[in-house]
Formats: C-alpha cells, sequence, structure tokens
C-alpha cells in the first residue's frame, strides 16, 4: 500500500491553521509541522513511482 501524501500534506496544513495562538506551544508546534510538511513533500516527490503503462493506439488512414 501506498502513503496518500497529499492528503497528509492536507491534514498538516489543517492543523497548522487550528494552531493559531500567540503562546509558545502554537508556536513550537507550527515549526514541527512544517518540518513534517518539508519531509512528506521530500518523500512524495522523490520516491520511486511505478512504471507507466503505455497504451498502444492504432492510427486510422485517412480516406480521401
Amino acid at each position: 500500500m501506498q502513503s496518500n501524501y497529499a492528503h497528509a500534506r492536507e491534514l498538516l496544513e489543517q492543523a497548522w491553521l487550528q494552531l493559531s495562538g500567540d503562546d509558545e506551544t502554537s508556536w513550537k508546534s507550527r515549526q514541527a509541522i512544517d518540518l513534517l510538511l518539508d519531509a512528506i513533500t521530500t518523500a512524495q516527490y522523490t520516491s520511486p513511482r511505478p512504471p507507466a503503462e503505455i497504451i498502444p493506439f492504432k492510427l486510422k488512414a485517412r480516406s480521401r
């Protein structure tokens, strides 16, 4: 099963927005979420992807 990085990023972004307080705990939590977002984005774009399936299309000759 592959990870759903896009959904994980969306949830972390929502959590980041919910921590809108000016207190130290909210600030540190947002910093930690930023680190997680960076790690997830890196993993998403550096993980190997399965080879694409190439579907052959037969071209019909044009009739004049």
